[in-house]
């Protein structure tokens, strides 16, 4: 059952986006995806939640985004468009301000995903330089990064996916470097193995609570197969090639990530790494003091994050150029630059609420920004997940003529159980804050969906006239 109305004049004359993402490029954009900022910048968090276990919520937390993979495969080679969950959630159920509403949600998901990126960004910057820097400076140093990524997204995706590239692998090596180190560093008789088999739970949590708190925040490292779906309408035969690249980028970052989680704890007191912004560099600091790499790492840290942010906020303006095309966002969305085949006027849109969004969290200077923002970004996609689960299973009676991935009956039903448990307050155990931030940015999209739906209503009662008048 397809609801999707015809897109405008305007729209139609747009020209398309292009098609230059193939499997390698594909398989790069979602580890690099993955590989960012949760790694880099919430170990420590993730860490004070459970103690020396901090491996375990990060492998529950590639466990359930597997699972939900499997959904959104059948999805993006049932209907390989640009838009994603929204597009999905629109044919299943045609109802205009639950599209809107999911287009919005993953739209906030990218944005506070690269809004922890690049808060990340400036405080890794100041450290590998070593500035002195107070909160306001790492606030400048994060907005000028941001502005920074909007320019290299307007670019075009071609030279975006080739800086991908770069980034990804700066970033994997860097991950190998704190693996490599740490290893040597226990081998050697140092560091306490036993940490990594330690729970230590604040006193006001259980270990199951504590355990799904950390999950919680963990699930910020997963939004890379959310971001790639996004990317359907320029990826060569996507059909093809998404599931074996998808579940291929899963397995590889779920491996690095469980190793480097381990390397951290064992090598660091989970005290110290929780308190540290930095909390890899701390590691490489810790096990290697002389090695060049140590003063090395807060710059590999820098591009890893510079990364995130780079695919977050290409997949939030590709999302609401997806949306527009499908008439549930204005048309001026789906304008594409004709020189640079850009959705220039997403990209402008998403950049701002970016700005915003970096600048509200960073007012109260003692608050954990990085968290906060990670932890909202896998609440949202936690929600939005939990729909797409239910919406494969809803578009079963919506048979297409082209051969496609199965996510059979079974795991659907797993995957929305599982990302509902985490997505509850009284079963995830997250931050209050978390909570205030989605409240705020969904009334925002309440708000936008208001005014949308008076102008579509204004212009279509103007169009009648018109014709009535002509007659």
């Amino acid at each position: 059952m397809s609801t999707s109305a015809p897109t405008p004049q305007a729209v139609q004359e747009q020209p398309e986006l292009k098609r230059v993402i193939g499997p390698k490029l594909l398989l790069l954009f979602v580890v690099g995806d993955i590989l960012g900022t949760g790694v880099y910048a919430l170990t420590g968090q993730v860490a004070g939640e459970v103690g020396g276990a901090a491996w375990l919520p990060f492998l529950v937390a590639f466990a359930v985004a597997t699972v939900t993979a499997f959904s959104y495969l059948e999805l993006v080679t049932k209907y390989p468009q640009a838009a994603g969950a929204a597009l999905y959630v629109h044919k299943a159920f045609g109802l205009h301000f639950l599209t809107f509403l999911v287009c919005f949600v993953v739209m906030c998901s990218g944005i506070t995903s690269a809004s922890a990126a690049s808060r990340a960004f400036a405080a890794n910057l100041v450290a590998g330089f070593g500035f002195d820097a107070g909160n306001g400076t790492v606030l400048v140093i994060a907005l000028a990064f941001v502005v920074l990524v909007m320019a290299v997204n307007f670019r075009g995706v071609s030279d975006s996916v080739k800086l991908n590239v770069v980034l990804t692998l700066v970033e994997l090596s860097g991950l190998l470097i704190v693996i490599f180190i740490g290893l040597w560093f226990l081998g050697g008789g140092n560091g306490d193995l036993s940490r990594v088999v330690a729970f230590e739970t604040p006193q006001d949590k259980s270990v199951l609570l504590a355990v799904s708190t950390a999950t919680s925040l963990a699930f910020f490292a997963m939004v890379g197969f959310e971001d790639s779906v996004n990317m359907a309408e320029e990826t060569r035969d996507p059909s093809r090639t998404f599931p074996r690249v998808l579940l291929s980028g899963l397995g590889l970052t779920a491996v690095v990530y469980v190793l480097v989680s381990i390397c951290a704890v064992a090598v660091v007191p989970v005290g110290r790494l929780q308190e540290s912004e930095t909390p890899l560099v701390e590691v490489v600091q810790t096990a290697a003091p002389g090695f060049p790499m140590s003063d090395l790492l807060p710059f590999i840290s820098m591009f890893a994050v510079a990364n995130s942010a780079l695919i977050n906020m290409m997949m939030a303006s590709r999302l609401l150029y997806g949306m527009s095309k499908q008439r549930v966002l204005p048309p001026v969305l789906a304008t594409v630059h004709p020189f640079r085949r850009t959705p220039w006027v997403s990209i402008l849109l998403t950049t701002a609420i970016a700005l915003a969004l970096v600048t509200y969290v960073s007012l109260e200077p003692d608050s954990p920004v990085v968290a906060i923002l990670g932890g909202t970004t896998s609440l949202l996609l936690l929600t939005v997940f939990c729909l797409v689960n239910v919406t494969v299973l809803v578009l079963r009676r919506d048979p297409v003529q082209h051969r496609h991935f199965s996510a059979g009956r079974v795991l659907p039903v797993v995957g929305a159980l599982a990302c509902a448990y985490l997505v509850l307050p009284w079963t995830s155990g997250r931050d209050v804050e978390q909570y205030r931030i989605a409240g705020l940015l969904l009334v925002l999209g309440v708000v936008l969906w208001g005014v949308n739906h008076l102008a579509t209503r204004r212009t279509r009662t103007g169009q009648r006239e018109a014709q009535r008048a002509a007659r």
